[in-house]
C-alpha cells in the first residue's frame, strides 16, 4: 500500500487579505476546512501543517495533526511553495512515497475530491495528478493590450465568427489538489513533472480560491445554499 502525506504550508501573512488562512469561514478557521479534509481522507497516511506563524500552528496542534515551524527564510515573499514543501518532507523521519499538496485557499475542496484523485492516480499508475477546472471564459476570446488600446488583431479570424459554446474547452489549474512522487518531486522541483500526470477534473464551484475579499464572500455564499 502506497504512503501519502499530506502538507498544508499556511504563511502568516497575506497581502490581499490579511490573515486570511485564520480568517473565520463558516463557524471555523479557512485552514481548517483543508485540516479535516486531509484527516477524513481514506488514503492519506499523514497530515500537517507548515507555517511561520504561531497562531496557525496552534490551530493544527487543536485539531491532533503535526505541525512544522516554518524558518523565516521560508515564509518570505520570494519564498517558494516547493521550498516550503522540501523542508517539511526532509523535517520528518518517515517516508512518504507520495506528497499531497493542499492549499488552505481551497476549502469546497474535500476529502471525496481527495481520494478521487489519488484513485485516478493510483489507476493511472500515475507519477502525479493535478487538480484543474473547466474556465469561465474561453482564452480564445482574451490577448493583451497595447498602450494605446488598440484592438486590431485581438481575436484571430477563426474565432470571430464562432459561438462560444462552439470554441474547444480549455481547463485551468485550480490550486485545490497537487500530487506528486516525492522522489521526482524533490528531484524535478515540482509538482508538474515532465510526464506520466494527469489531471483530476473538478467542478467550478469546488474550484474556489480564496485570493481577495470577493473570493471569501462567494465561499461564504456557496456554503450557504
Amino acid at each position: 500500500m502506497k504512503k501519502y502525506l499530506a502538507i498544508i504550508p499556511a504563511r502568516g501573512g497575506s497581502k490581499r487579505l490579511p490573515r486570511k488562512n485564520i480568517l473565520d469561514l463558516n463557524g471555523k478557521p479557512l485552514i481548517v476546512w483543508s485540516i479535516e479534509a486531509g484527516v477524513n481522507s481514506k488514503y492519506i497516511n499523514k497530515t500537517i501543517v507548515t507555517s511561520d506563524d504561531n497562531e496557525i500552528l496552534e490551530i493544527g496542534k487543536k485539531y491532533q495533526i503535526d505541525t512544522i515551524k516554518r524558518p523565516s527564510e521560508l515564509a518570505s515573499d520570494t519564498a517558494t511553495t516547493f521550498d516550503a514543501i522540501k523542508h517539511s518532507i526532509e523535517s520528518l523521519d518517515d517516508k512518504y512515497e507520495y506528497t499531497v499538496l493542499l492549499q488552505p485557499t481551497s476549502p469546497l475542496r474535500d476529502e471525496k475530491h481527495i481520494d478521487e484523485a489519488i484513485e485516478l492516480l493510483e489507476n493511472k499508475n500515475a507519477d502525479a495528478v493535478i487538480s484543474v477546472c473547466e474556465m469561465d471564459h474561453s482564452p480564445l476570446w482574451s490577448n493583451t493590450l497595447p498602450e494605446n488600446l488598440d484592438m486590431s488583431g485581438f481575436l484571430r479570424e477563426e474565432v470571430k465568427n464562432t459561438r462560444s459554446q462552439d470554441l474547444p474547452k480549455y481547463y485551468r489549474l485550480n490550486g485545490a489538489i497537487y500530487i506528486c512522487r516525492t522522489d521526482r518531486l524533490l528531484k524535478e522541483k515540482s509538482f508538474f513533472i515532465k510526464d506520466n500526470i494527469y489531471a483530476y477534473k473538478m467542478d467550478r464551484k469546488s474550484s474556489i480560491d480564496i485570493d481577495e475579499e470577493i473570493d471569501f464572500i462567494i465561499a461564504k455564499a456557496i456554503l450557504n445554499a
